[in-house]
């Protein structure tokens, strides 16, 4: 008995849905966190980290009274040492990615490095829309010379620019050359 080329097809299918179904119920019942379609990467040298929002509200703009108390919390974990933390050298390249959701409605991200003549400030993506990845840049224009820099990526639609709907930080920690 042969089988038809459909046939083949089907059972292919429902064996990668099926495998799809045992990594995820695997994941979950393991204790992981659900996949999440707000992530931020940030990527310092061959090293990369994924975090979910700092701040969110679900999908919804962040108000006036929850941003200013999402600087109040970064502030202090910033503080308390309990941001996400990365080394880099000044050698090192550094670039944000976000996923497709987060990209859709757009997105910018910068540090607090950066020259005088640039306020202080070293933008890594500027309004982002439809775009995934900032880019890698040299470490040496985005860190600032305390040896902390905060990095921050902020959620919101260009188009709308008081409607920021999800923040995240990371600490980079400048290490020797």
């Amino acid at each position: 008995m042969s089988l038809s080329t459909r046939v083949i097809a089907a059972l292919g299918a429902v064996v990668v849905i099926g495998a799809g179904t045992v990594g995820g119920s695997i994941a979950y019942a393991s204790g992981q966190d659900a996949p999440s379609d707000h992530r931020v990467t940030l990527t310092v040298g061959n090293s990369s980290m994924e975090e979910s929002p700092f701040c969110f509200n679900d999908g919804k703009p962040l108000t006036d009274e929850q941003q200013e108390q999402c600087q109040d919390k970064a502030s202090k974990a910033l503080d308390e040492g309990k941001l996400p933390k990365s080394d880099v050298s000044p050698s090192d390249r550094i670039g944000v990615g976000v996923t497709p959701v987060v990209a859709d409605r757009g997105w910018w991200a910068n540090t607090n490095g950066g020259g005088q003549a640039s306020g202080g400030r070293f933008t890594l993506a500027t309004a982002a829309k439809d775009v995934t990845w900032s880019g890698a840049v040299p470490a040496t224009k985005a860190i600032n010379a305390s040896g902390k820099t905060l990095v921050t990526v902020v959620e919101s639609d260009p188009k709308q620019p008081d409607g920021i709907y999800g923040v995240w930080y990371f600490e980079l920690n400048t290490q020797g050359s």
